[in-house]
């Protein structure tokens, strides 16, 4: 009889025993991403001219867990404003062709700098007027380039997944604060997940974070990775070798307080990174179950679209963005093509055995989700990630869309949506949620 498999088991039972994650395959990397050409860059507006240069260098790293044999998942994490589905959906097939990564354990998450180029399919109405020839073309390149190397990134961590161990805490942090002003009710979540792989040895190899805040501290022309690309910095100087990853938690209705200045895009990193690093340095809680991966591709029904009547009073209109956008929709419906109804939708769960359970929510999706998910599963446990997989719009809670306002309404025009959500949208989600994830992680009521 083949002993090893019971011997290996046991020694997995008595290190969980006494309170060590048992080893597993991890892999870490990272790549640079940062332009070395004139692009415009995404988040804002008025800035509608290439960048005038790099304040700071931005990247792609990917975690990548466990065997072949287990089927493996790669985690990656994007400084940009949104990484859309069609880069997601490109490298899922490239590594599936390559690899034995299936779309389920495969995530991506951006951490919606301001700062950082624009991509093809994300924001494509945000400067209210065409982009002119030159900027589509670097603008396209600069796609493509990140396309190759998220891929590159995927591949690098997976080559070098070696024995680690995992472990996990949650600290606090308080920067972000809720930035809607037409509301009674003003949600924040502080809530700061950390995980971190170490090596057998004890040496800190990569540490992930996830936290509900915009990245809009910076509003210049240069290229930063606002306050997560300075968290990213502060973390690696503490824990040398060690590589970052910093994903957004559910913060689209929240920016960083004080903002404005890259001394307060530092500060607000500094403080992160100091809760980060009080956790890594000291006692977590390890993660020994299995990874299991789940996703469901969902629909999102729009409100009632305008009538042809409409859009032409909003082209005639005097505000440049609606007139944009009825302009492009009026071109549409001339040419004979449908106005889409509804969105496509995918939520995502990662679970680590009883340990540790993570989703991914597609989008600007605003605090109460978060919030809610917190009550409905252990929150002591969880880890929730917006901007992750897609960035196709806002995603407003049935409180927010019944508000209105920027995140509930009159942003869907800047992301070239046809209108806002119809009624119903939050339950539709938090419902997939619930579908995906383990029952052992409900709350104990």
């Amino acid at each position: 009889m083949n002993l090893l498999p019971r011997l290996l088991s046991a020694f997995i039972l008595l290190a969980t025993c006494f309170g060590e994650e048992p080893a597993r395959p991890v892999g870490v990397a990272k790549i640079d991403v940062t332009p070395d050409y004139p692009v415009r860059l995404s988040g804002y507006g008025n800035r509608r001219a290439p960048h005038e240069g790099v304040q700071q260098h931005i990247f792609a790293k990917a975690l990548a867990f466990g065997s072949d044999a287990d089927g493996p998942a790669v985690l990656v994490t994007v400084d940009n404003c949104g990484v859309p589905f069609t880069i997601r959906d490109e490298v899922v097939r490239r590594l599936g062709s390559k690899t034995k990564v299936a779309n389920e354990r495969f995530a991506i998450s951006s951490s919606h700098t301001h700062c950082a180029p624009m991509l093809a399919g994300v924001l494509p109405n945000l400067f209210s007027m065409d982009i002119p020839a030159d900027d589509l073309l670097a603008i396209d390149r600069y796609t493509r380039e990140l396309t190759d190397k998220i891929e590159q990134v995927a591949l690098a961590a997976l080559a070098d997944r070696k024995p680690a161990r995992l472990a996990w805490s949650i600290g606090w942090v308080g920067f972000a604060m809720n930035r809607r002003v037409a509301t009674t009710i003003r949600p924040e979540d502080h809530d700061l997940p950390v995980l971190r792989v170490t090596a057998p040895d004890g040496k800190v190899r990569a540490i992930f974070t996830s936290y509900a805040c915009h990245c809009t501290t910076l509003q210049f022309n240069f290229v930063h990775g606002d306050w997560a690309g300075c968290a990213q910095e502060a973390i690696e100087r503490e824990f040398p070798g060690a590589i970052v990853l910093t994903a957004l938690g559910c913060g689209a209705d929240q920016n960083p307080h004080p903002r404005s200045k890259i001394e307060l895009a530092v500060r607000h990193g500094e403080a992160l990174a100091e809760e980060a690093k009080r956790f890594v340095a000291g006692e977590m809680k390890a993660i020994g179950g299995q990874l299991e991966c789940r996703t469901r591709q969902i629909a999102l029904p729009f409100d009632k679209l305008p009538t042809r009547e409409e859009w032409e009073a909003l082209a005639a209109g005097k505000a440049p963005n609606l007139a944009y956008h009825a302009r492009k929709n009026l071109a549409r419906l001339d040419r004979g093509e449908k106005l889409p109804t509804e969105l496509p939708y995918l939520v995502q769960t990662w679970s680590f055995g009883h340990d540790l359970a993570m989703v991914f929510l597609p989008g600007e999706v605003v605090v109460d989700y978060s919030l809610r998910l917190k009550l409905e599963f252990d929150r002591t446990r969880l880890c929730v990630n917006a901007y992750s997989n897609d960035v196709p719009c806002y995603i407003p809670s049935a409180r927010v869309l019944t508000e209105g306002g920027y995140e509930g309404a009159t942003s869907m025009v800047y992301y070239d949506r046809p209108t806002k959500f119809a009624p119903g949208v939050e339950e539709r989600i938090i419902g997939a949620v619930r579908e995906l994830m383990p029952k052992e992680f409900a709350a104990q009521r």
